[in-house]
């Protein structure tokens, strides 16, 4: 009788020591699940995002699962709706997809967590364009216009001369007010032409023949042979001649220079899985991931020693890198799609 409420006793103490280290492992590993807010074509079968899912998860044992829509363009859209009924973000634990060009109304939206991954002191300053660290760049790439060879019978010598009545309907460009190209595009003809910019696009608006709401539709189009000029990046040529052993699309040389592109992403505010999120922000700056994007994402790293694959001796590098201003771009943007007009068949 005398050893059975010691017995109880030492069972009880060890059922909560269990509990409590159970507990205590619990509180300290990272849940297992992680949701993150980024566009179509990075999820898409041939983008980044399966890859990085894939690796994220075998280095870290967290699942990721990705929700997209249209461009990024859109994808601010629905975090600005998620800034005012708390419901379109709800279970997000972060974006991945905005760029240098929607950062500053992205983080006016107050919904980013600042957080400084471990390595991006090893990210070119230059790249490292939000100071408070809520947005952090991934990858980066100029935007630029791509010609078929096998159907541009001319080439314009300068963004001038591309709106002449000599290339009518030539030229597919994106609507600026959903997709990042378009907003690129018209902030590069802003910086171009000053406040003469609306000039330029009625000058522009015939030769432009489908403005889509985002890059995918417009760069199908395009590969379709609707028209022998697409707004892209500088290495979309390295895609086709890396995975397709093509020289056949090529980048035009402007005088004017090109805008360049730094795609961002950031932890969300009130995600669920904080500790995840600042995993993955470590994660998608490490040599490892960035390793990945150059083939899937056909960007530039933003880790300067990764290196590139040969197919990227077909990305010319731009004369001169333009940094445009983004004060009242996004005002701007339904301006310059009025101007365009019917002339743009919006597929």
């Amino acid at each position: 009788m005398g050893r059975r409420p010691r017995l109880f006793t030492d069972i009880s103490i060890a059922v909560s020591c269990l509990v409590f280290l159970v507990a205590t492992l619990s509180c300290a590993a990272p849940p297992r699940e992680l949701v993150i807010l980024t566009y179509d074509s990075f999820v898409s079968e041939y983008g980044p995002g399966p890859k990085l899912a894939e690796l994220f998860e075998k280095q870290s044992g967290i699942k990721v699962t990705w929700k997209a829509k249209g461009d990024g363009g859109q994808l601010l859209a629905d975090l600005a709706l998620g800034a005012k009924d708390g419901l379109t973000t709800k279970g997000a634990d972060l974006a991945l997809g905005l760029d240098n060009f929607l950062e500053p109304r992205a983080l006016a939206l107050d919904l980013f967590q600042t957080y400084k991954p471990k390595d991006l002191g090893k990210v070119p300053a230059e790249l490292r364009i939000d100071p408070s660290n809520r947005l952090i760049p991934y990858d980066y790439g100029w935007f630029a216009i791509i010609y078929d060879s096998a159907k541009a019978k001319k080439l314009p010598a300068s963004l001038d001369e591309l709106a002449s009545p000599a290339f009518k309907g030539q030229l597919i460009l994106m609507d600026p007010r959903s997709s990042t190209p378009g907003l690129g595009f018209l902030a590069w003809t802003r910086s171009v032409y000053g406040t003469n910019w609306e000039d330029y696009w009625k000058r522009l608006a015939p030769s432009v023949l489908a403005m889509p709401a985002g890059w995918d539709a417009g760069y199908g189009l395009f590969l379709a042979g609707e028209a022998p000029f697409v707004l892209s990046y500088t290495t979309s040529p390295a895609y086709h001649k890396e995975v397709e052993g093509s020289d056949r699309y090529k980048v035009l040389p402007l005088p004017e220079g090109n805008p360049r592109q730094v795609e961002l992403a950031g932890i969300l505010k009130g995600g669920p899985h904080r500790r995840a999120a600042e995993l993955f922000m470590d994660f998608i700056i490490s040599p490892e991931a960035q390793a990945l994007l150059p083939t899937t994402q056909w960007m530039y790293p933003v880790r300067p020693e990764v290196a590139l694959p040969a197919g990227f001796s077909a990305a010319l590098k731009p004369a001169k890198s333009l940094e445009p201003s983004t004060e009242g771009l996004f005002e701007a943007a339904p301006r310059a799609v009025e101007l365009v007009g019917a002339r743009a068949r919006q597929p």
